[in-house]
């Protein structure tokens, strides 16, 4: 009896323990919304330390950016990195975008790709829509029009995201921008 107590004890804190995270991920999050960055830094970093991987994710875009922090991309990449490990899709889209750019970490096409590839399998727009441009160059990867026409289509398909990436194609296309002309080209 006394060992089924202590093993719910233990189940009740563990449960309390990420509630915990939970709530100071919201307060976090919503601190972050009104740009209150300081702040959030604070609730989300408390959070992150917990564990919680769109804390560790956020918290990365705070050093990313310099919101709340100051500037540090090797600290954005710490957060992305376990925030990615936890298999968040956001975070491993911005470590793809770290690695595919050199910031924070040394240049790394390969490990880019890893990470855009992950991302993209979960539905991630903006890493569909990354794979898609380095399939379409060959930027990591042996160029492919089929696939980068593919992962394309899904990124401006995509449920979540996809009428925005359209919407900012076609804006930076109208602009001059011949990657985004070539990739409305290749899915119309």
């Amino acid at each position: 009896m006394r060992h089924l107590i202590m093993t719910m004890m233990m189940c009740l804190a563990l449960v309390c323990g990420a509630q915990s995270a939970d709530k100071l991920y919201q307060e976090g999050k919503k601190l972050y919304d009104n740009k209150q960055y300081a702040q959030a830094v604070v609730k989300l970093r408390a959070a992150a330390d917990k564990g919680h991987k769109k804390a560790q994710y956020r918290l990365g875009r705070c050093y990313d950016k310099g919101n709340g922090v100051a500037e540090n991309d090797q600290m954005a990449v710490q957060w992305y990195t376990q925030s990615a490990a936890q298999g968040y899709a956001k975070a491993q889209y911005q470590l793809g975008k770290c690695y595919k750019n050199g910031e924070g970490v040394e240049k790394n096409l390969a490990k880019a790709i890893d990470y855009y590839s992950k991302a993209a399998k979960q539905d991630n727009a903006d890493a569909q829509l990354a794979l898609g441009k380095c399939y379409l160059k060959g930027k990591g990867v042996t160029a492919d029009k089929a696939k980068a026409k593919s992962w394309c289509k899904k990124a401006v398909k995509n449920e979540k995201d996809g009428k925005q990436i359209l919407a900012k194609l076609r804006e930076e296309a109208a602009a001059g921008d011949t990657d985004a002309q070539a990739i409305l080209a290749l899915i119309k």
